[in-house]
């Protein structure tokens, strides 16, 4: 089809309704505002390509184009998601724009040419329709971010230097660490809707600890040498993003327990880096993504599933652990896929024998569901015990011993 740029800009307002529409649906379900936030940068970035890319280069565009330009965008508005940033897991973030990107496609190929016959010869312009599209939608951004902008909770700036804790929050609110900020004796977070970015947690029986709270973000947060657990979270929900947690000082610590939250909303881990510790990262009893995260040396698991938990492990790189890799067990429904789990040790001193060094373990009746891991370097690969089950797809995984 050719369309002439207000056609293009104008189809592509019809089609970001959709994707608006749902983005205000999540964020109500989920209390969080970087659904409106990411479909405002959808937005954004298609009508720049439109104005500044598309425009001359393709004054004819074939159908089958509408999947790399889709790519390319969608490239853009995660990178720029990255950069603002809109704390937006990736995996809901790139299922928002799939819905935004459907949208047009379908509306483009069927609907609109359907309700106005002259859209193609018209080079994609919705004649009178356009203009008010055009100022229908800004009007929805306006109050969208006017909305957003009144509700925003307070913004605290924690200066550089060392705080004494445990610092304790009990209001929804945004603490943001200016570079050198530390709070030494733990972190506390008892409210909905907080978000703490940038800040350096050290020692602290935990080092993070959030209870009975949803809504809160933490990210870019970083934990050294808490007693117990890195984060511990309980009957709350939480995304932690692009985090660190070492030097753990209980041979029982574990570096993020998210526990007892299943009636809440899904919980996130992504991006983080723990070493050391009994266990890594622990779902028990919740739901919770799991998903680029590198665990290293743990002496018991590297990532955990137990007690019914519903939880997806995706794309994480578990490395030098002790006796398993990743644990699915108690009754517990896992998605297991696109990991990497290398360099599993045998424990001499258990006589568990699940703890033999293997890279993934299905246990006490749960159903494992794996998909495309690859284990290395292990002296075992998959385990199966007590009534565990495994589920299959594409190729399961592939092994290097």
């Amino acid at each position: 089809m050719s369309y002439t740029l207000r056609g293009r800009m104008e189809s592509r307002l019809a089609g970001w309704i959709v994707a608006f529409g749902v983005a205000v649906a999540a964020t109500g379900w989920t209390r969080v505002w970087w659904p409106v936030e990411l479909a405002v940068v959808m937005l954004g970035v298609g009508l720049a390509c439109d104005l500044l890319l598309y425009h001359r280069p393709l004054d004819y565009q074939p159908g089958w184009a509408a999947l790399p330009i889709g790519l390319f965008e969608l490239g853009l508005v995660m990178a720029l998601a990255r950069v603002i940033p809109i704390a937006a897991p990736a995996r809901p973030a790139i299922a928002l724009f799939a819905v935004g990107w459907v949208s047009g496609l379908v509306l483009g190929q069927a609907l609109l040419p359907m309700l106005r016959l002259s859209y193609a010869e018209d080079g994609g312009e919705l004649g009178r329709a356009g203009p008010a599209l055009a100022l229908a939608v800004a009007g929805v951004v306006a109050a969208a971010g006017g909305i957003a902008w009144v509700s925003q909770p307070p913004t605290v700036y924690l200066a550089a230097g060392v705080h004494r804790g445990p610092l304790v929050i009990d209001r929804t609110e945004t603490l943001i660490g200016r570079p050198g900020a530390v709070i030494h004796g733990g972190l506390v977070i008892k409210a909905d809707n907080v978000t703490v970015r940038d800040v350096t947690v050290v020692g602290g029986q935990d080092g993070v600890t959030v209870e009975g709270a949803t809504g809160v973000v933490l990210d870019r947060v970083h934990v050294r040498g808490a007693e117990l657990d890195g984060f511990h979270v309980r009957r709350a929900q939480v995304m932690i993003d692009d985090c660190s947690v070492r030097g753990m000082r209980s041979r029982f610590a574990q570096g993020i327990d998210i526990s007892f939250t299943f009636d809440q909303p899904m919980s996130m881990v992504e991006g983080c880096r723990i070493r050391g510790g009994q266990e890594g990262i622990v779902s028990d009893s919740a739901r919770v993504m799991v998903e680029r995260n590198t665990v290293t040396t743990t002496t018991l698991r590297g990532i955990t599933v137990t007690e019914m938990s519903m939880s997806s492990v995706e794309d994480n790189n578990v490395d030098g652990g002790l006796g398993i890799g990743i644990f699915c067990a108690d009754q517990s429904e896992c998605l297991i896929a696109g990991n990497r789990v290398a360099g599993t040790r045998p424990d001499p001193a258990s006589s568990d024998l699940s703890r033999l060094g293997y890279a993934i373990v299905a246990h006490s009746a749960a159903t494992a569901y794996l998909e495309a891991n690859r284990v290395a370097g292990n002296p075992h690969g998959i385990g199966v015990f007590a009534g565990g089950y495994l589920r299959r797809g594409d190729s399961g995984f592939s092994t290097t011993m």
